[in-house]
């Protein structure tokens, strides 16, 4: 076990995926954690599982971390600040600007309050859920403070493996209302359109239809918190991708109006060159090449194929799997360098791997 940059008591507030994980994540670090949570079972299930302690007498915390629901963030804080009067206290809500604006009106100490939020999760919730990785190579943004208590937050995220990001509260609502709280909405949209659906039809459903809407099985009472909490950033950008929209559907009720098929097709263009931005792995918007390769459905193939890649000095970017019902065969999408794309897969078909798609 490497040293620690912690070297202090940290006390966490909520036991769910987020806190437990912070918790998972610190006593494999060999920091002392104590955890709290409103419920009693909760909390006995996350200690089961390895993510720190209960409280004791004596406990005197330097920072605290509040990873509770945001419609009870902001109180939550509040008390933590007068529970703790040395402590620093930070949080991990997706959403700032309110939390902030209700501690500056119930007049709490926010000169020790430092907010963050980290860009991680996972679709289902709980302690149960919870991994000491979850922060790995993600983006957790810190919003106010300077000095030393700002320092204890970016050494929090550094321990976490996570990466610090500066921005101010409302930046931060902006963003995370476009690369967050409307794909919620546009997923929820489009996986609703399933319900009446015939079997068959959902049958078909292949790897696009997955990749739009994994996040659409997120927990409705938690979201409708957040996009509470975040409305107006949230109505501007679903309104203009209503517009955006309305287009399209203009073009496609007359395709072969004037420049219909020229509207669809900068559309399409559009959003070609906007996924071209989101970062990949390590932060960065690099290019990658991807091999479609066939793998059996036999115990032990898929990790047959990645121990290969792995001894023929590949480094994979990315993976994703799909496998349709009843099919004997899956497909596993490597993401690599485009360098090493025409070796690889000339590597692998010597192999014996049957390479079903390669495309850049």
């Amino acid at each position: 076990m490497t040293e620690s940059r912690i070297d202090a008591q940290v006390r966490v507030v909520g036991a769910g995926l987020l806190g437990a994980s912070i918790g998972h994540g610190l006593t494999a670090r060999g920091v002392d954690v104590i955890l709290h949570d409103a419920s009693r079972a909760s909390l006995g299930l996350a200690i089961d599982y390895g993510a720190g302690r209960a409280a004791a007498a004596g406990d005197d915390p330097a920072l605290v971390v509040v990873a509770v629901p945001p419609d009870a963030a902001a109180e939550v804080i509040a008390a933590e600040l007068a529970a703790w009067p040395n402590a620093t206290v930070t949080d991990v809500a997706s959403v700032k600007s309110g939390i902030l604006a209700e501690l500056e009106a119930a007049g709490a100490d926010v000169a020790r309050y430092i907010g963050g939020h980290p860009l991680a999760g996972r679709e289902r919730g709980g302690a149960i859920s919870a991994r000491a990785d979850l922060f790995l190579g993600r983006p957790w943004v810190i919003t106010g403070g300077a000095g030393a208590r700002r320092r204890a937050v970016e050494d929090l995220v550094l321990e976490l493996g996570g990466i610090p990001v500066s921005m101010s509260t409302e930046e931060h609502d902006d963003s995370v209302a476009l690369v967050s709280h409307a794909p919620q909405v546009v997923a929820s949209l489009l996986a609703a359109r399933l319900t009446g659906a015939s079997d068959a039809a959902v049958g078909l459903a292949g790897q696009g239809l997955r990749d739009t809407t994994r996040i659409a099985a997120s927990d409705p009472e938690l979201w409708v918190q957040i996009l509470g909490a975040n409305a107006a950033p949230v109505a501007e950008i679903l309104t203009a991708l209503r517009a955006d929209l309305d287009a399209v559907l203009a073009a496609l009720e007359h395709p072969e109006a004037a420049g219909a098929r020229r509207a669809i097709a900068q559309t399409l263009a559009a959003g070609n060159t906007g996924v071209a931005r989101i970062p990949g792995k390590h932060g960065q918007a690099k290019h990658f090449s991807r091999l479609v390769i066939l793998v059996d459905d036999r115990p032990g193939e898929l990790a047959r194929l990645l121990t290969e890649i792995g001894e023929l000095g590949v480094n994979m970017e990315d993976l994703r799997l799909e496998h349709s019902p009843g099919a004997q065969v899956g497909l596993a999408e490597i993401a690599v360098l485009p360098e090493v794309e025409q070796r690889l897969a000339t590597e692998l078909t010597a192999r014996g791997w049957k390479i079903a798609e390669a495309y850049a």
